[in-house]
């Protein structure tokens, strides 16, 4: 089993930025891919950005040039760097670890 703890959600005006954090406990294999997902209301659940254990990549289109992820191996923890933040960026925001596991979400809101 995993367990994941997110922190950092919150509210914030159009333009400004927010650092998602996401610490994950339990039975951590040394090669894992962790990544943001998000659920705004009445839409489904999507990818926002993906890292694997040695530091490759992915990225949603519409966050490109916006959002960051790291992560920190020797913590098990990954973050999501948001920057010019949009009010269509507002959703919940769950950590997933290896597709399996998810956080218990924290709500991002971006005021107009």
């Amino acid at each position: 089993q995993v367990q994941l703890v997110e922190s950092g959600g919150g509210l914030v005006q159009a333009g400004g930025s927010l650092r998602l954090s996401c610490a994950a406990s339990g039975r951590i294999f040394s090669k894992n891919i962790m990544g943001w997902y998000r659920q705004a209301p009445g839409k489904q659940r999507e990818l926002v950005a993906a890292i694997s254990s040695g530091g490759s990549t992915n990225y949603a289109d519409s966050v490109k040039g916006r959002f960051t992820i790291s992560r920190d191996n020797a913590k098990n923890t990954v973050y999501l760097q948001m920057n010019s933040l949009k009010p269509e960026d507002t959703a919940v925001y769950y950590c997933n670890y290896n597709t399996d596991y998810w956080g218990q979400g924290t709500q991002v809101t971006v005021s107009s």
